[in-house]
């Protein structure tokens, strides 16, 4: 592919959820001279970057469900020698074709030489098509994150746990159940203590979300495969952080287009929280159901340690969701843009949680600035076109932010539990 980035597509073969890849030009963890082993075919990995000529990446935050879900990739390899054809018994990756096999797709930004992960999963199915009259076929290699894996596993009782253990740490005995390496993990203690798990049964998947919501944090799978598990601190402090800038006007980042929205998709004015043996716990919001009717999310058998826990959650959900505003839900970036290495560059190295500023001037001449924060990526890649599209929101949660001209406004900013 001629593009603004060298694209890195490799498929492991062998068992586990460990990306074992050896020595591989491009890779940003495992390019390194001096640091990687150059491998010999034990390795068992296939490079497929030259046959590559299709990617569709999705990853983000459900709107609606207001969590993270699985990401999905689809890789298309056209098949000069039918070696991708499951049928053929003398291709070398006969035998090998199996679901769950791990496939990594990474960039290097040709002008900086800096590489980033946008994808790295487990495969699920190969499409094989072979078009009549034509002398190639292609395969479509689809594969989704770490949360199918979890999703599909059940777990009861979790060993090690005990009333008291903090979020961080219940999470880490949930991954624990799976044998989910630790070096595939970057999880923060937490700051709400849980009770001794319940023992239901229920996925491993269900399990860390019911602890994610407990803290009121974030857990998501990062581009190049990790459990990422943040406390509330953390999802309220990324909010403060510099943005990247966007517009129309030379100073910041060009864009393709953006897209607006104005529903109550987000409001919730009336939240029920009760942890698992506990009382619910309520909180409403008498002004915001004048104005938009009830909206309510109900969140049980959560595993927080307290009532008092319960009611924080309830009322910073609350106090978080009560009001809602124009939003832009996708900023679209055209990555074959001319002189465009900042645009390139945000579009490989943006991800969950990084702050943007958005600035956009409708044909009317008004002007509407949002600062807001990455929710999902999307890469759509071909020959001849590279377009990512951001998914952008307000914060999951409103914190005072000390310093912050926008989250740190006294009397107005929302001092969270």
């Amino acid at each position: 592919m001629t593009l603004p980035a060298t694209l890195n597509v490799s498929l492991d073969f062998s068992n586990g959820p460990i990306y074992g890849i050896a020595f591989t030009i491009g890779d940003p963890e495992n390019g390194i001279l001096g640091v990687n082993v150059l491998a010999d075919a034990a390795s068992d990995v296939v490079d497929l970057s030259s046959q590559t000529v299709k990617i569709d990446i999705t990853r983000g935050r459900n709107i609606l469900a207001d969590r993270f879900e699985a990401g999905n990739a689809t890789v298309r390899i056209i098949d000069n020698d039918g070696a991708f054809n499951p049928q053929n018994t003398s291709s070398p990756y006969y035998g090998k074709l199996q679901p769950l096999r791990k496939l990594r797709i990474s960039a290097t930004v040709t002008a900086t030489g800096q590489s980033y992960y946008l994808f790295s999963g487990y495969t699920s199915n190969y499409k094989y098509t072979f078009p009549t009259g034509q002398e190639l076929g292609y395969v479509d290699i689809v594969c989704q994150d770490a949360f199918r894996l979890f999703n599909m596993a059940g777990v009861a009782d979790v060993a090690g746990s005990n009333a008291g253990d903090y979020t961080g740490q219940r999470v880490g005995q949930i991954l624990n159940t799976v044998s989910w390496p630790n070096s595939m993990r970057q999880i923060e203690t937490g700051l709400t203590t849980c009770i001794d798990d319940p023992g239901t049964t229920r996925s491993v998947l269900s399990a860390l979300q019911t602890t994610e919501n407990s803290e009121y944090g974030a857990l998501f799978m990062s581009p190049a495969g990790d459990v990422i598990f943040y406390d509330r601190d953390t999802t309220i402090a990324k909010a403060g952080g510099t943005p990247v800038e966007f517009d129309q006007t030379g100073t910041g980042i060009a864009y393709a287009s953006v897209a607006y929205a104005f529903d109550d998709k987000q409001v919730v004015n009336n939240c029920n929280v009760t942890r698992y043996g506990g009382v619910k716990q309520s909180s409403t919001d008498t002004e915001s159901i004048n104005q938009y009717f009830i909206h309510t999310i109900n969140m049980p058998d959560l595993v927080c340690q307290t009532d008092a826990d319960a009611l924080n959650i309830a009322e910073a959900y609350v106090a978080s969701h009560k009001d809602t505003t124009i939003r832009i839900d996708a900023l679209t970036l055209d990555l074959n843009t001319p002189d465009y290495t900042a645009g390139v560059t945000a579009a490989l190295g943006l991800d969950y949680f990084d702050p943007v500023k958005i600035t956009n001037t409708t044909q009317t001449g008004s002007t509407i600035i949002k600062q807001l924060q990455v929710m999902g990526v999307k890469h759509a890649i071909t020959p001849r076109s590279w377009v990512t599209t951001l998914t952008t929101q307000e914060p999951i949660i409103d914190g005072f932010i000390i310093g912050s001209s926008l989250y740190g406004i006294i009397g107005q900013s929302v001092l969270s539990y």
